[in-house]
Order: structure tokens, then sequence, then C-alpha cells
């Protein structure tokens, strides 16, 4: 079986479905590669860990039927370095002959017959927007775990209000809350919860006008146009995160955003660089001062321009998360409300109600 595609077309689908492909593949070396199928003018990309699948459709010339898988890593490579024009791809027994040009090489594949059947829900799902999706995963995918030892804070909860869909995910060090309103993707009263892995894969997709989610009882596939991302459920139960938000504040404070990151980015430098660097906000009537100490470094102060209303207040943060709770914001102006200095404060904009960023504060000597 063969096939010929263009060398910006099959370039662009291997990156995409290279992303799923195992960085550790244990017991299953095949997933290492690309499963390579053969449809009728089309060429299928399919990589997976097993936990993230990833399909890929380009449009090729194609002669036979069956389906190879090629090593990811040399496979990409070699195409993404090929000069532009047709590629030649061959497969003969245990390899594939690629051609280009004056430039030929062979690749030893793996058995086909090895990588895990893979099946994908059938029928149509909801459609939706892609514009209001891909903001809320914007602003709160980041906020999940990436520790494994704990899989349910790796996951991004996802569950039907009476107005749209709600988002919702931690690391037990920030929450963020986002709020859809008229996106129906889930069934009254539902919740699951998503692999932040693979929410993250989708949001690199969204481009488009649309979006289908096909929900299966232990996955969840997102089709974009050409491209299919089926990612797993979590199963356990997601923290009870409305009781760790308060409902008033005494303290808030309204800044510039802008003025607010590049002060901090600043400000921070004395961490070394460090994403755990702490940062102190003071914040009373003659607005915020911004300071950072490090041992053996120095020290840096800024004082930034901003509107307080409440009690004299200096609350610590690692400045990593603070920089991210600022960007996942969005508005032009940035409100931190807060209680006192040991209790997590809230991040969100002066013009969007429908997001929330909950901050754990540092404990400072």
């Amino acid at each position: 079986m063969k096939f010929r595609c263009e060398r910006d077309t099959l370039a662009d689908a291997i990156t995409v479905a290279q992303r799923a492909v195992a960085s550790r593949t244990g017991a299953l070396p095949v997933l290492s590669g690309l499963r390579v199928a053969l449809l009728p003018n089309e060429v299928e990309l399919v990589g997976s860990d097993l936990e993230l699948t990833i399909r890929v459709v380009a449009p090729a010339e194609s002669d036979g039927s069956g389906s190879s898988v090629v090593p990811a890593r040399p496979f990409s490579e070699i195409v993404h370095k090929l000069d532009p024009g047709g590629v030649n791809v061959e497969f003969r027994d245990d390899e594939a002959l690629l051609e280009s040009g004056r430039f030929r090489t062979s690749l030893r594949t793996l058995s086909a017959a090895d990588f895990p059947r893979l099946s994908e829900p059938e029928g149509s799902g909801v459609k939706v927007e892609v514009g209001s999706l891909a903001d809320a995963f914007r602003q709160v995918v980041p906020a999940a775990s990436r520790d494994d030892a704990r899989p349910i804070l790796t996951g991004v909860l996802l569950t039907a209000t009476p107005n749209g869909l709600r988002l919702v995910a931690t690391d037990s060090y920030r929450l963020a809350v986002r709020d859809l309103q008229g996106v129906s993707m889930l069934a009254e009263g539902q919740k699951v919860l998503v692999a932040a892995k693979g929410l993250s894969e989708v949001q690199r997709l969204l481009s488009g006008q649309e979006i289908e989610v096909v929900l299966a009882e232990r996955e969840v596939v997102f089709r974009v146009g050409a491209t299919s991302v089926t990612t797993r459920l979590i199963e356990g139960d997601f923290p009870n995160y409305e009781q760790l938000i308060p409902t008033g504040y005494p303290n808030r404070l309204t800044v510039s955003r802008d003025q607010l990151s590049a002060a901090i980015n600043r400000v921070r430098v004395v961490g070394q660089g460090r994403d755990t660097a702490t940062i102190r906000l003071a914040m009373s009537a003659d607005g915020l001062e911004l300071s950072a100490v490090a041992q053996d470094v120095g020290e840096a102060h800024e004082v930034v321009e901003a509107k307080f209303e409440g009690s004299d207040l200096t609350v610590a943060f690692n400045s990593q998360f603070l920089l991210e709770g600022i960007e996942a914001v969005g508005s032009d102006e940035v409100v931190i409300e807060s209680i006192e200095p040991l209790k997590p404060a809230v991040l969100k904009g002066t013009d969007n109600t429908e997001f929330l960023y909950l901050l754990m504060p540092v404990r400072i000597a």
C-alpha cells in the first residue's frame, strides 16, 4: 500500500497526531509510533498513549488499503525537513519507504496488529460554538494539577447549570471557575470529569467556528474539522469547591492588569526566575506596593497605582500562580478581593462576572 501527500499537509497532520504519542511506552513499544491507515483519497494518522488519542485525516492520493505503524519521532523529523512538494510513502513488509524529490529513506515499521484497538463513539454529538469554549479552556485548564498521584485533580469538572455549563479546575493551591451561559453540552444535572491534558490539546485546535462533542460512558470525543481528540473521563468525586469560596470580602483592590503583570515580572527577578518565587502585595489607601526578598540575592520593590477599599493588608502569593490568574482574567482591570493574609483571595475582571480565580496565599515571616 502507498500514498502521496503534499509535504505541508502531511507535516501538519503528523504534528497534531504526534502530541498524543506516549512519551513512555512501557510494555507497549508500539505506542511510540503513529498508526497510518489508508482510506479512499485520504490518509489517517493516529497517535495515542491510551488515555489520550488524536486522529487526523488528511487528503492524499492513496493506493491500496490497510494500516501500519511508523516510529513517530523520525517520521516527523524527516517529513518536516523535506523540501516543499509531494511526498510518496510506500509500505512493504516491515518498512516504510519515503521519497521526495531526490531524497529517499526507509524506516522500520511496527506491527499494526499490536496497536491498541481504539474505538471512537459513533454517531453525532452536540455542536458548540468555538469562541466561548476556547476562552473557557484557556482560563480553567492551567489550574488543574499535573501530579498523577492525585488523579482527581488532574481533571476539569464540566457540570450542567440551569443557564448553561460550568468548568472547574484546582490543584489545591488555586481554583478556576468559568460559567458559560447558553452552552448546552450535558444533560440537566449531569457532570463529568475530563482529563485536563486532553482539553489542552483540544484548545490548540479551536480555530474554527464550531466543535462537535460526543460523550460516551468512559470517554469524550471532541471533533474539530478533520481532527478528533478522544480523552478519558476520570472516575471519582471532585472536591466540594463551592465551600472554599467566601460569600463576601471586606477588602477590594482594583488595578490595571498590564501594569500589575509587568510589575510582578520585574519584582520577582530577585527570586532568580523560580516559578515558586513569593511576591508580597501591600494594599492600602495609597495604592499597591509589590516586594520580593531573596536571601543572598537581594530585594525589589515597586509601587503600582491602584484603587483600594478596606483595611491595610499585606498578602503573599506564589508569583507564577498569581501571574497565571491575572492573565486568565482577560479584562483591562483586575479586581483582587481578600479577607486576611492567610485566607484565600479571589481574582476577577471588572467587566466579567463569569470567571473567578481563587488563590491560596503563602505564609510569610
